[in-house]
């Protein structure tokens, strides 16, 4: 079956930035097992550039697939572009079958079935399964009903499968590299990159995160072969930094350990960054010298709010003891810290921002980067949310990068004059630009001097956008503009069918289990 795969291009600063491209992990992890499946499959990333719309829709007409798979990272965010093109692809192509996945469509699959019916399928939840059978039934035109994890319409009615069993075994599917051309992906300051899994899930309950749900319990890649997959790569393709894309690679101590020590072993020149707890750095104080020496040279730490309340309150786990712990730690073993602070939780003041960067300060991170927040319909924190009113109604604009919800006691930008003050305080501090020019350790200095030559580059373009982007002053409520709240389907990969007959028009298992979540 001739397959393309399209990453859709978007609005995000990330894909604004010139020579600072990452290629896209999911769809590649999509890609591999269908062409070990004998199946003709094209990659076309329009987030390089990007592309504009026209020049997708031209590339997919000329290449004629039988199946257009596509899908973003960006899952909110990227949908109304998603909607766009595929709707122009349909208008000329009506015999191509059009999937779609991400985070987005699990969870907004009757909506977007309803709004967007040139999409003939939806998969939900991890894909490299489901898109195997999807395609496998596609290409010997047999029934689609058995194939679990998957909703369409037919005959004007909703079909939707029970929830594809989660992954367990995250090496049985291989990574798709070879669809892409390494020399077109550059990160942290022009190294040659790629986005890499150790593990998927995570074992916390922050109320916000809109991943936590749809990846389910945690589970971890074979430390040793992910390893040798990161050597050769460096080898083979000259890749030099990886990017972790886990919500929480560290959980296991026992695992991380394993990985850091194959890591040591394969004795590669690489850099990798990436995302993890404050309170796993803190666990792991007597072994962070292996992290170095692994290649870590970068985490990012989500301290979300440096409020102890707000902290309880969204769930987040840990505590600003331990925020403030893990980032001397870090620093201790040469690692970078970057920390993220999410702005607007709840109503706030100029005295709450004038707390925050106080506290802020005594935190001492390397790197800050501020968002908004922005409810997600199936995470807790969008059932709290539901009365706060919607002051952008660009949905293209969902990104965490934006603010999203009104502030009651004060206007957008002054809040926007707060969140970028502080930034830019914190970038500007003796300390931080000591350790951009003078500290001793190389790579350090890399790291900062490349992070304050992008947030520079985005700062501006984020006040560029601000004065042009469109914001209400009576919108909607976020119950009103998203619809009813469905934290309650946050977890449907634990949902494990038996599935013993054939399925019909709104199936559902007769028999399901729910998996623990241990860790």
């Amino acid at each position: 079956m001739r397959i393309l795969i399209v990453n859709p291009p978007h609005l995000a600063i990330g894909s604004r930035i010139p020579k600072e491209q990452l290629p896209p992990l999911g769809l590649l992890a999509i890609g591999g097992p269908l062409i070990d499946d004998g199946h003709d499959v094209t990659l076309l990333d329009a987030e390089i550039g990007p592309m504009p719309i026209s020049d997708v829709v031209n590339f997919v007409v000329a290449h004629n697939p039988q199946a257009l798979l596509i899908g973003h990272s960006g899952s909110t965010s990227a949908h109304p572009i998603v909607s766009e093109i595929t709707t122009k692809v349909r208008a000329i192509l009506p015999h191509v079958v059009i999937v779609y996945g991400g985070v987005f469509p699990t969870y907004h699959y009757k909506e977007v079935l309803q709004s967007d019916p040139q999409i003939n399928y939806i998969v939900r939840g991890e894909g490299e399964e489901t898109a195997r059978q999807l395609m496998r039934a596609l290409s010997e035109e047999t029934p689609v009903d058995l194939i679990p994890g998957i909703a369409f319409l037919r005959s004007g009615s909703l079909v939707e499968t029970p929830p594809a069993p989660m992954i367990h075994d995250l090496d049985a599917y291989r990574v798709g590299w070879e669809l892409i051309d390494h020399a077109n992906y550059g990160y942290y300051g022009g190294m040659r990159a790629v986005v890499i899994q150790f593990s998927r899930g995570c074992p916390h309950k922050c109320n916000y995160c809109g991943q936590r749900g749809f990846w389910a319990r945690w589970r971890y890649r074979n430390p040793q072969k992910l390893a040798q997959e990161i050597a050769r790569l460096h080898r083979e393709q000259g890749v030099v930094l990886f990017n972790l894309a886990d919500e929480n690679p560290t959980v296991n101590r026992a695992a991380w350990i394993e990985f850091c020590k194959a890591m040591i072993a394969e004795n590669v020149p690489i850099t990798i960054i990436g995302s993890t707890r404050a309170d796993d750095i803190v666990r792991d104080a007597d072994i962070l010298h292996l992290y170095r020496k692994a290649g870590i040279e970068r985490w990012l730490l989500g301290i979300e709010n440096t409020d102890e309340d707000t902290l309880q309150k969204v769930r987040k786990g840990g505590t600003t003891r331990s925020d403030r712990e893990a980032i001397r730690l870090l620093r201790e073993h040469g690692i970078l810290s970057l920390a993220t602070w999410v702005a607007d939780f709840e109503e706030v003041t100029d005295r709450d921002f004038f707390r925050s960067m106080r506290q802020l300060f005594s935190y001492d991170p390397d790197q800050i980067m501020a968002l908004f927040v922005t409810p997600h319909r199936w995470t807790a924190y969008y059932r709290e949310a539901q009365n706060r009113q919607v002051i952008q109604l660009d949905r293209r604009l969902w990104d965490y990068k934006h603010q999203v919800l009104k502030a009651k006691n004060m206007p957008p930008w002054r809040v926007m004059l707060w969140v970028k003050f502080i930034e830019v305080a914190l970038q500007l501090r003796p300390a931080a630009l000591w350790r951009s020019f003078m500290q001793p350790d190389r790579a350090s200095r890399h790291g900062m001097r490349w992070f304050t030559r992008m947030g520079r580059r985005v700062w501006l373009h984020e006040w560029f956008r601000f004065f042009l982007d469109k914001r209400v002053t009576n919108g909607p409520t976020v119950r009103e503009f998203w619809g009813q709240p469905q934290d309650h389907e946050e977890i449907p990969l634990l949902i494990t069918p038996r599935v013993t007959s054939g399925l019909t028009k709104n199936a559902r298992p007769a028999d399901v289990t729910e998996a623990t979540s241990n860790s």
